[in-house]
């Protein structure tokens, strides 16, 4: 079929209706993907356990030789004994204590450009080229663009803020399959109870898993959930 001549009018409608659906395209594209970002929450937390590899034996070399884990590389190339489980290094949680070590956040890099963080993982001053294939670099650089949450709507004064009820309810049906209904399971691990004394990295293994575990992630869903879960298991769960 042969279509008539479109009217300058009508090249005009066809235009905008392309650069409509363009739009529309860009954005699916740009979307974050919760599983690449979940799977970059786990790299951050322990990346070499996701990766099923054996930790760097020599410390990093951006650790402070004068902090506390200074001589357990196995622990200083995490992205989190940095940065913290929230993501504000020295002016968050890490501010003091054990962990602290002077090194700025990776919360001024919320929204920013992926291909940077790459760049920045990869560069011989972070050395994380060496161990991370391209896609470990990307979801990481996913986590840190996408995946860091306010914890400060969830968190308040070092305890989490959450519906227990709620909580209850997606708990028993969710976290109590491989947890167990008093959070004692696996044997390996800590009771669950004694673990909310550290509410930014609960709320972080919640939202993105455990590094080399088959536990769900509940990043997709409303984060209120995570801190609701974290409520739950701090009001009612034992801790001994």
């Amino acid at each position: 079929m042969t279509m008539g001549p479109v009217s300058n009018k009508g090249f005009a409608r066809l235009a905008a209706l392309a650069t409509g659906v363009g739009m529309v395209a860009a954005t699916a594209s740009l979307a974050a993907d919760e599983g690449s970002i979940a799977r970059g929450g786990k790299l951050y937390d322990k990346w070499y356990k996701v990766t099923k590899q054996e930790a760097p034996a020599e410390s990093h070399k951006l650790y402070p030789a004068d902090a506390k884990y200074a001589e357990k590389a196995k622990s200083n190339w995490r992205c989190k004994e940095c940065h913290g489980w929230d993501g504000m290094g020295a002016d968050g949680a890490y501010s003091s204590g054990k962990h602290y070590t002077g090194i700025k956040g990776i919360n001024g890099m919320k929204g920013g450009d992926p291909a940077a963080v790459v760049a920045l993982l990869a560069a011989p001053e972070h050395g994380f080229g060496e161990y991370l294939y391209d896609e470990d670099l990307t979801d990481l650089a996913n986590f840190v663009v996408h995946g860091q949450s306010d914890y400060a709507n969830y968190i308040t004064d070092g305890k989490i803020v959450g519906d227990v009820e709620n909580g209850r309810q997606i708990y028993n049906t969710v976290c109590a399959n491989c947890h167990g209904v008093d959070g004692k399971e696996p044997k390996e691990m800590p009771m669950l109870g004694s673990l909310t004394g550290n509410p930014w990295e609960l709320m972080h293994k919640v939202l993105n898993g455990q590094p080399g575990e088959a536990m769900p992630a509940l990043r997709a869903l409303d984060h209120q959930i995570a801190a609701d879960v974290i409520a739950y298991i701090d009001a009612e769960l034992p801790d001994q």
